[in-house]
């Protein structure tokens, strides 16, 4: 039977695509407001999408005011979304967006100050990530690489990950001007648009200057001019996605299945903790805002030290 009363509206409502109302106007401006202070472009994104999911659940509870906007409501729909079994990441890039519209909306006079949300912290569970062997990694950097452009791309793409400890996004985001001092230094552009130099292993860096000497050529388009380092085989800015691609593929040759980028960059901050890098150096070099993101490593270099130390010591089997 279909559900009566105020249950059964909300359920319709969530269920059809609902008109636009003054709180959708608010967000749009919101977004707006974060693209003009230099907020990147998935930051955007994201916030936009979580805001609309917010709307989207509010309209139906007949909240499409700005003014009708309170604490309670974000809490319930916090409850709601932990509820959907949402990662606790998501959930709390949820409420910074939610609670950031809030401010804004606040700072232009649209409505008055809100009482503090008191929402308890997300409970993450305690992962450590996936790193290489120092022997697959050197497996996975010397198999043996076709003599073709996009082979020595791939191949190039995978020296850089590991070399130098980089994300996706600043991989893709390099230019062939991003390296100075004869290819020695690069510069990389990081979360926020913060820029980083990175001392670029000598190994690695004539790796690169084989590449864009002897193939990117080969992939640059004449239609598309580009300075991107890494180029895709119309001439184009290489994306994430391709680079996932490349690096999975990559991996399954040698027998790793579901290799991730992010797993390179982890195995590049652990082989330095595990040859004896400072702590705050690898910290510079990843980019990591604070220090307690690195420390990560550290715990998982404690994990490898225990794991050697039980296997190894004479009296471990007593």
């Amino acid at each position: 039977m279909p559900k009566r009363g105020r249950e059964g509206r909300a359920a319709r409502a969530e269920a059809e695509p609902r008109p636009a109302n003054a709180l959708d106007d608010a967000r749009l401006a919101y977004i707006d407001s974060l693209a003009v202070a230099g907020r990147s472009e998935a930051t955007c994104s994201s916030y936009d999408r979580d805001l609309a999911r917010y709307l989207d659940w509010l309209a139906p509870r007949g909240v499409t005011e700005p003014a009708q906007l309170n604490s309670r409501e974000l809490e319930a729909h916090v409850a709601h979304l932990m509820g959907e079994g949402l990662a606790p990441s998501s959930v709390e890039r949820a409420v910074s967006a939610i609670k950031g519209f809030q401010r804004f909306l606040v700072a232009e006079g649209v409505i008055e100050d809100l009482t503090p949300t008191r929402l308890a912290p997300m409970k993450h569970p305690t992962l450590l990530p996936d790193v290489l062997t120092i022997d697959q990694a050197r497996r996975l950097l010397d198999q043996p690489w076709a003599e073709t452009p996009t082979a020595q791309r791939d191949r190039t793409i995978i020296w850089t990950l590991y070399g130098l400890g980089l994300r996706v996004s600043e991989l893709c985001g390099l230019d062939v001007l991003s390296f100075f001092d004869d290819g020695k230094l690069v510069l990389v552009r990081g979360k926020g648009d913060k820029e980083r130099v990175v001392p670029v292993l000598s190994g690695l860096a004539e790796r690169i200057g084989d590449y864009v000497e002897h193939w990117r050529g080969e992939l640059v388009s004449s239609k598309r001019p580009t300075g991107a380092l890494f180029l895709n085989v119309r001439g184009g800015r290489l994306t994430r996605q391709s680079v996932h691609s490349i690096v999975e593929r990559s991996g399954r040759l040698i027998g790793i299945t579901g290799l991730h980028p992010h797993t390179l960059r982890h195995s590049f901050a652990t082989h330095l903790i595990e040859g004896g890098a400072d702590l705050r150096s690898v910290q510079e070099l990843l980019g990591h805002a604070d220090i307690t993101t690195t420390q990560r490593y550290t715990h998982l270099d404690l994990t490898h030290l225990a794991e050697e130390y039980y296997t190894s010591h004479p009296r471990a089997s007593e």
